[in-house]
């Protein structure tokens, strides 16, 4: 990473997610390989994986290339570069595992290269296994350190405390170097877990459309969110105990929630819908 080469950017923001604890459903890191479909990225860094991972435990795969000869895939921290076509900002888009050693070392060296980028504004995103119920929207909550970007989100404060991920060390580290950071979680339902989580990636688009002020793409998202909420009905639908579970949920939920907030979700979603249309 030392050795990267950063042509000039303008006005860049950087996206980051990690697999792992902080990637349930793996709603996070789908987010990251959509954007970089999408945008066609291309790899702007690699961290060297031997100085941040214990390969018992995050292991290497086996994989196949195009001419079917097997190659050793090692768990590698990955910098993109997206140039949106139409956008007036470049973007960085890092996905990694979470790293079992040195969080601070290498926290410190991805604020190091998004402040020789320029990067003014770091969003980490991550999903996280709760008692939501699959057949409302998905929670989105998050923190950020910058008061501008915390009025766009409009998101209710997080009030947790306990043990961190990766996100959490990532954020305040850029916060301290002045760049503007948010972490922003969906709520995945633990009774559904399997990934991918589609319904809870498309969730995170959308929050994080708020947090940067520009729409994102959908592409096959809003699809294959729906698949997901039909394949989830149908799951829930053959064990009664699962049904009787989900109606505490909503019940819960809806007792939980102020009226207010379902009718700013629904002003935030019609924005979006502007915004893509090019309504504003």
């Amino acid at each position: 990473m030392e050795d990267v080469s950063i042509p000039p950017l303008n006005d860049p923001w950087m996206v980051a997610a990690f697999e792992g604890w902080n990637d349930a459903g793996d709603a996070a890191s789908s987010l990251i390989d959509h954007l970089v479909l999408e945008w066609d990225a291309q790899v702007l860094a690699e961290l060297d994986p031997d100085d941040y991972y214990d390969f018992q435990l995050t292991r290497p795969s086996l994989q196949r290339d195009d001419e079917g000869t097997a190659v050793v895939a090692w768990p590698t921290p990955t910098l993109f570069l997206a140039r949106p076509s139409g956008f007036e900002r470049d973007v960085l888009l890092l996905r990694a595992p979470e790293p079992n050693f040195r969080w601070r070392s290498f926290c410190s060296t991805l604020v190091g290269v998004a402040r020789l980028a320029g990067v003014s504004e770091l969003v980490t995103i991550g999903s996280l296994l709760t008692d939501a119920p699959h057949s409302r929207p998905v929670p989105i909550s998050g923190t950020s350190s910058d008061p501008a970007m915390a009025d766009r989100l409009s998101l209710r404060e997080s009030r947790y405390e306990g043990p961190v991920g990766i996100n959490a060390v990532l954020s305040e580290t850029a916060a301290a170097e002045a760049i503007a950071s948010a972490s922003l979680w969906a709520a995945v339902p633990h009774y559904v877990a399997e990934p991918p989580c589609h319904k809870a990636t498309l969730a995170l688009l959308g929050a994080l459309e708020d947090a940067v002020g520009c729409s994102l793409p959908q592409g096959m998202l809003r699809e294959l969110a729906q698949a997901w909420q039909r394949g989830a009905d149908e799951a829930a639908a053959e064990d009664p105990e699962i049904i009787e579970y989900v109606q505490e949920l909503e019940l819960a939920q809806d007792e939980d929630e102020l009226p207010e907030a379902s009718g700013e979700s629904i002003a935030r979603e019609f924005e979006r819908y502007l915004k893509r249309r090019g309504g504003s």
